[in-house]
């Protein structure tokens, strides 16, 4: 795939593997059925050992600094009553976006389904490590990191400055999507469309690129540095 056409590629795979498996969703919702509040399923900290060593305090300084790029933050945020969500991530180094809804649950089996359909649609090289938040929808993390052999780390408890970058892209996400929205009301290319204007808005901390163009660059940069280890 030409560097040219990756972020092309990232923007339309909601039409292939990904738009399959979120228009499955669509298709089994048959009305509202009892779903759990995330904090009901998180639940005290004894109960959560997906946790285990996976605190952010093990995780690599090279992620906290953005000095090497395809380091991935996370969260599930929710519509209206708990109801529906989407997941969204953002790469840390160039603010790229990837939204995902989930209409008929979400659980931490979807979660985990739907988490790696997201992550192996990217260039390996781009595809690190994941933060997230501990909430019980990533009690399959053990499953996601054996599918996708991606780091992943939990943040501390009420910790949301932990995973900074995503929590304002999510603000910027809800001007999309305001909060105490059902989101089964919008369209799957609602999603798409949102994700594809946050990708090509420029952006001040990256020099007013977009966040699409520093992926590509870097991923160009990261496929070249590749290539010269192989062949020295």
């Amino acid at each position: 795939m030409s560097h040219e056409t990756i972020y092309q590629s990232l923007y339309v795979q909601g039409r292939g593997t990904l738009r399959a498996e979120l228009g499955r969703h669509y298709r089994l919702r048959t009305g509202r059925s009892r779903r759990v509040p995330r904090s009901a399923l998180a639940g005290p900290l004894a109960s959560r050992p997906w946790l285990a060593d996976a605190r952010i305090s093990t995780r690599p300084a090279q992620v906290a600094d953005r000095a090497v790029p395809g380091h991935w933050e996370g969260d599930l945020v929710m519509g209206a009553g708990n109801r529906t969500a989407m997941i969204t991530l953002v790469e840390r180094t160039t603010r790229l976006v990837l939204i995902a809804p989930l209409l008929t649950d979400h659980t931490a089996t979807t979660v985990a389904t739907v988490l790696e359909t997201m992550i192996k649609g990217l260039p390996r090289s781009m595809a690190r490590s994941l933060t997230w938040d501990q909430g019980g929808e990533m009690a399959q993390v053990a499953r996601f990191r054996t599918a996708t052999n991606l780091e992943v780390y939990f943040c501390d408890p009420h910790s949301p400055w932990q995973r900074g970058t995503n929590e304002n892209t999510n603000g910027l996400i809800r001007e999309f999507f305001p909060k105490g929205t059902d989101l089964s009301t919008y369209p799957l290319h609602a999603f798409e469309q949102a994700q594809h204007l946050l990708n090509t808005r420029p952006r001040q901390t990256l020099d007013w690129a977009t966040p699409a163009e520093a992926f590509n660059r870097l991923l160009q940069k990261t496929e070249h540095d590749t290539t010269i280890a192989l062949t020295t």
